[in-house]
């Protein structure tokens, strides 16, 4: 990845506490994986902002490599990456994720 993608990427996760890549918007999820995150971040009432993958290659194969994750949707949370959908589900099912987001929010 280059600089300038990285640049890009580390920019995008400081805009919002609460932070998706992830395939199409909030508004309309483009797979069943971005999808289950929206629904869960919409359940726990957080404000958070999108970035759709698929309008821009660079940060679609870039975040990838900043995280070392290989899978899309990636969570950010204060600039810190939380996981993917798999993730995202269990920690909601086990009230961790809430527990989380109130002091990573509040903080």
């Amino acid at each position: 990845m280059d600089s300038q993608t990285q640049a890009r990427i580390e920019n995008l996760i400081q805009t919002s506490p609460i932070f998706v890549f992830m395939k199409g918007t909030k508004l309309m999820p483009q797979c069943g994986f971005s999808n289950n995150v929206v629904q869960i971040l919409n359940a726990l009432g957080v404000s958070f902002e999108t970035f759709d993958v698929l309008s821009d290659p660079e940060i679609r194969q870039g975040i990838k490599e900043f995280s070392e994750w290989p899978t899309i949707p990636q969570v950010y949370v204060k600039g810190e990456f939380m996981g993917g959908s798999d993730i995202l589900i269990e920690m909601y099912n086990d009230s961790t994720l809430k527990e989380k987001l109130e002091i990573a929010l509040a903080s």
